[in-house]
């Protein structure tokens, strides 16, 4: 996204026009009228990477135009992510380009904040990182410790990570339904618009409310909607696929005190294959009881931007209840066009989690017809 794009004063209307642009995908499943959820115009990502660009004893923030991958555009200011991004990005572009140590062979910045107030830096190198290196992180610390409440740094290189601090931010969120805790681990995914987040979990978890017995979630990831959805089913069986994510997805459901959650490091195709009883998984061993006597009525969705496969919409079908969260409109309406003699719209969201831009994320809940 250029940074010419980023137009706060017309955030309104540019809001509208895509909103425009989702209800026309979305027309043939005559949906109800959408709820929509604006994003804060300006400070509201929480990630942000950028490749290091080097001329001579100079280094810059740069990013890349789609058209033109080749020529780097200087990034001299960067008002849509959080503040405490924005008020680290120059005082650290200060210290690489005052400190030749840090700045050697320094090929990309990346930067993770929370709205608890951390924040994780991360910068990659194409060299090995020394004593020397580590020496003058500790000066690099000092001067960018005052603009967060938790600062990290972690350094990588080919098969190097050292780590000053924790290689993740502890995240928290005030819901309405009560305060929630998230470990989110460098590198590994996390929502990237707090404020539009949390409005997502709280359209679930309002849609939900209504609901009863089991629940079945795919792509868990680190547990963001799995943790505030549990209060209002007397099971989850939430699958993940991503080992990272696992690892942090069972590290906040401790810290949560949450014990109705069963959690299964299995993918979507497994998930389907178990539930048709066409393979028998040691996994689901772990499970305080068979799969096939759980009341599984519900099943939420977040899938990648490619959807649902065929063999997991086949499965889908089955429930009662589908909570379909959605970062792509297109693959959501590929998939509504095989649920459609199935499910029907009940509830449809819109959730601007990527102003600026042509993406919108899209909620709807599917109620068995």
């Amino acid at each position: 996204m250029p940074m010419s794009a980023v137009q706060p004063e017309h955030y309104t209307a540019l809001l509208a026009k895509k909103v425009d642009d989702v209800r026309v995908v979305m027309t043939p499943f005559s949906p109800p009228a959408p709820e929509v959820f604006p994003s804060q115009p300006t400070g509201f990502r929480l990630r942000a990477e950028f490749r290091m660009w080097h001329d001579g004893d100079t280094v810059d923030y740069v990013m890349f135009r789609r058209e033109d991958p080749r020529t780097p555009v200087v990034i001299s200011g960067f008002p849509i992510a959080d503040p405490r991004i924005q008020a680290v990005m120059p005082l650290l572009h200060t210290e690489l380009n005052q400190n030749a140590i840090l700045r050697r062979k320094l090929f990309q910045v990346e930067f993770l904040a929370s709205l608890s107030g951390e924040l994780l830096v991360t910068l990659i190198y194409h060299r090995k990182l020394d004593a020397e290196w580590e020496a003058a992180v500790q000066t690099l610390i000092e001067a960018l410790r005052p603009h967060a409440q938790v600062l990290s740094i972690i350094g990588r290189s080919r098969k190097q990570k050292l780590v000053f601090g924790n290689d993740f931010i502890e995240e928290v969120l005030p819901l309405k339904s009560g305060t929630f805790r998230y470990r989110q681990y460098e590198q590994s995914f996390s929502q990237p618009n707090g404020g539009v987040n949390i409005q997502m979990i709280e359209w679930a978890c309002a849609k939900a409310s209504a609901l009863s017995g089991d629940l079945l979630e795919l792509y868990c990831g680190n547990g963001n909607f799995t943790l505030p959805l549990a209060s209002h089913f007397d099971n989850v069986i939430a699958t993940e696929l991503s080992k990272m994510s696992i690892r942090a997805a069972r590290a906040n459901l401790a810290e949560n005190q949450i014990g109705n959650v069963h959690l299964l490091r299995m993918s979507a195709e497994e998930v389907t294959q178990a539930m048709n009883a066409e393979r028998i998984f040691r996994r689901l061993g772990e499970l305080p009881k068979p799969l096939e006597q759980f009341d599984l009525r519900t099943l939420f969705v977040d899938p990648p931007r490619a959807g649902l496969d065929e063999q997991t919409i086949a499965m889908a079908r089955r429930f009662q209840t589908i909570i379909y969260v959605s970062c792509n409109p297109l693959s959501l309406a590929d998939n509504l066009g095989s649920l459609d003699d199935t499910h029907r719209i009940e509830h449809f969201a819109l959730f601007d989690q990527f102003p600026y831009t042509d993406h919108m994320e899209c909620g709807v809940i599917l109620s068995r017809r």
